[in-house]
């Protein structure tokens, strides 16, 4: 017999359709997600069997809650304890004017940032970790509900440098593949930073647009900044998205953490599920890459991630392995030579199971994760 689930109560909206629902007056086998409950408090109805996190509760609704109910109040914390939504680029960046780029010390990511070096990336105080793994869990939950409305196979990764910059010829070719895989009905994601992970948003977030629009969104880009080093290339992303609002119907990943904090956060990406932990944030990014990984060039830990990604693949860990595609002939043979060192595990036995291929053009990698 399958286990009834909780149903998950995330907006007032939800929250006013659930009493509409309510057997007899009777709010049963509900997860109430940071709800204001206030405008509920006189009316007549009961609580059983239900989860409050993070809420705001009225006396008169504690008094109506059967034994069975669980609450976990509010943790007062400079950042989101229960979030019930992934963040947003307005959110993430809540009080910061690309017009003042000053501003950003003082914004939202920023404020959250500065609290977590101050406590530690790895903190002592219970309440500070307790705070962190339940706004991690939260973050997991939200981007689950996000990919439930994609087919698994339609979940596709970008790996690459943080530091390429947005004028390399490899930065506009990640944009291109992004852009075509998107209005193909792929979520793209990246671990949500600067580099190879702003071009895979930056492709997501110009899809639907001509290739003209393309090229003059990457020259406001570089003319302000070739790195993300400095405020202007922060606030060049804003003036392109101000230039050319997203369509809403394409979508994208990112999944940043405030372990890397120092990388600002693409807001290119339409969703952001950024992470304290970030092994958790790096295991869950190849975990749900389920319809294959493009791979760019890049350092330790994109190297770093091919091998995780393999070993997946190897021992088919979510019932089937995905294609690892590479960008890059010159890079992954020469520069790093991954790509023949697989090649020579997967012809002797060591590796099985494996899709690889290799190539410097946008519209084979393309064609590689489409024909899957």
């Amino acid at each position: 017999m399958k286990k009834r689930c909780y149903k998950e109560i995330e907006t007032l909206e939800g929250l006013a359709q659930a009493v509409k629902e309510a057997n007899s007056g009777v709010l049963e086998h509900l997860a109430f997600q940071s709800i204001d409950l206030s405008a509920y408090k006189d009316a007549d109805l009961r609580y059983k069997d239900c989860l409050f996190l993070g809420c705001l509760i009225p006396n008169e609704i504690q008094m109506r809650m059967e034994e069975d109910c669980v609450v976990f109040p509010t943790i007062r914390m400079p950042f989101d304890v229960f979030p019930n939504a992934l963040y947003k680029a307005e959110t993430l960046y809540k009080g910061y004017d690309p017009n003042n780029e000053e501003s950003f010390n003082s914004c939202y990511d920023t404020t959250v940032y500065q609290h977590y070096i101050a406590e530690g990336k790895h903190a002592d105080d219970i309440k500070e970790t307790l705070a962190r793994s339940l706004h991690d869990h939260f973050i997991s939950d939200a981007m689950y509900d996000l990919l439930e409305k994609y087919s698994e196979r339609d979940v596709c990764g970008i790996m690459g440098g943080h530091s390429l910059k947005r004028n390399d010829e490899g930065y506009r070719k990640i944009v291109l593949i992004c852009k075509e895989l998107t209005e193909k009905g792929k979520l793209m994601i990246s671990g949500g930073g600067p580099g190879a992970m702003e071009a895979t948003h930056l492709g997501a977030w110009m899809a639907g647009r001509s290739l003209e629009e393309v090229d003059d969104a990457i020259k406001i880009l570089c003319d302000a900044s070739l790195s993300f080093n400095g405020g202007a290339w922060l606030s060049s992303a804003f003036k392109v998205m101000k230039k050319y609002p997203r369509n809403e119907k394409y979508r994208s990943l990112g999944i940043p953490t405030f372990f890397y904090g120092h990388e600002p956060a693409t807001p290119f990406a339409s969703d952001i599920a950024k992470y304290f932990d970030n092994s958790i944030r790096e295991d869950g990014i190849l975990a749900i890459a389920k319809g294959g990984i493009v791979y760019t060039p890049g350092s330790a830990g994109t190297i770093q991630e091919i091998f995780q990604d393999a070993a997946q693949n190897h021992y088919c860990t979510f019932g089937y392995s995905s294609p690892m595609v590479f960008l890059g002939v010159d890079f992954f043979t020469k520069d790093v030579p991954v790509y023949p060192f697989m090649q020579g595990l997967v012809e002797n036995g060591r590796y099985k199971n494996m899709i690889l291929s290799i190539t410097d053009d946008p519209a084979v990698v393309v064609d590689k994760i489409m024909n899957w």
